[in-house]
């Protein structure tokens, strides 16, 4: 266990009932230059543990580098239920963690899921004063508008009734002896946070990494984020044996090459 690792940080977002205890995992930079912070953003119900984010840690160790980890509410060490969910709260915390640690520049690395709050983060970072500029995003097997293009338009029947009466329902999942759970107000927040519906904006590089096996965000999905990525410089790679999670070796052989790419 790394020393940042033995010292998670927590912060209140929210107010009431929607309070919450967020955890973060950061290090400081090792010189007062300036290179931006890696802020890690994880995918569904992975934490800030995981292979992929402890491998990032250590490189920007290594560089010298500010490195920022999150758990979403319901995720990992953070508290709150994960029932309650949504893109916008997760959103929402990922805003305060950088309000809260204050880099200056960022590179934003999402997985999956985090793909989608990294694009959504661009865009309320966009319209905020005194906001950290984001220099580059590294996307990986990313997932923006899954709820809406993913999982609603394959519902099964069951599905579509359990939704109406239980508010949730459940599927196996690959990764856990636990089921996945998407909640109504899951799906319905999504259609709020849609990125998919015209021009995206970056304002920096992107590199999108995409595994060809990955059943659980086809490559196709990444293909079309491409297109409404027309104004920025995008480097898609396209792993022909990769699957969803990318966390073999030489998968983070090449996520650490994007990140050192966008550094300088």
């Amino acid at each position: 266990m790394t020393k940042a690792e033995q010292n998670i940080e927590y912060i209140v977002v929210g107010t009431g009932e929607a309070a919450r205890e967020i955890a973060i995992l950061s290090r400081p930079a090792k010189s007062q230059d300036d290179r931006p912070a890696l802020v890690w953003l994880g995918g569904y119900r992975s934490d800030m543990t995981g292979t992929k984010a402890v491998e990032l840690d250590r490189f920007a160790d290594e560089a010298g580098l500010s490195c920022i980890r999150l758990d979403y509410s319901g995720h990992g060490a953070s508290k709150g239920d994960f029932a309650k969910g949504t893109i916008s709260r997760w959103l929402e915390e990922a805003l305060v963690v950088l309000k809260h640690k204050a880099p200056k520049r960022v590179i934003l690395i999402g997985s999956s899921m985090g793909g989608w709050i990294a694009l959504r983060l661009i865009e309320e970072l966009r319209a905020q004063e005194n906001a950290p500029s984001v220099t580059g995003l590294v996307l990986i097997a990313p997932a923006p508008d899954f709820t809406a293009e993913l999982i609603e338009p394959n519902l099964s029947d069951a599905e579509k009734t359990s939704l109406i009466e239980r508010g949730y329902f459940e599927e196996p999942s690959e990764y856990s002896p636990e089921p996945n759970i998407f909640t109504r107000n899951l799906l319905e927040d999504g259609r709020q946070n849609l990125v998919l519906k015209g021009v995206i904006e970056t304002g920096c590089p992107v590199h999108i990494l995409q595994g060809m096996r990955d059943e659980d965000v086809p490559y196709q999905h990444a293909l079309r984020l491409v297109e409404h990525l027309p104004a920025d410089d995008v480097v898609l790679s396209l792993i022909r044996d990769g699957d969803h999670r990318l966390s073999r070796p030489q998968d983070i052989d090449r996520m650490l090459s994007a990140v050192r790419g966008l550094i300088s």
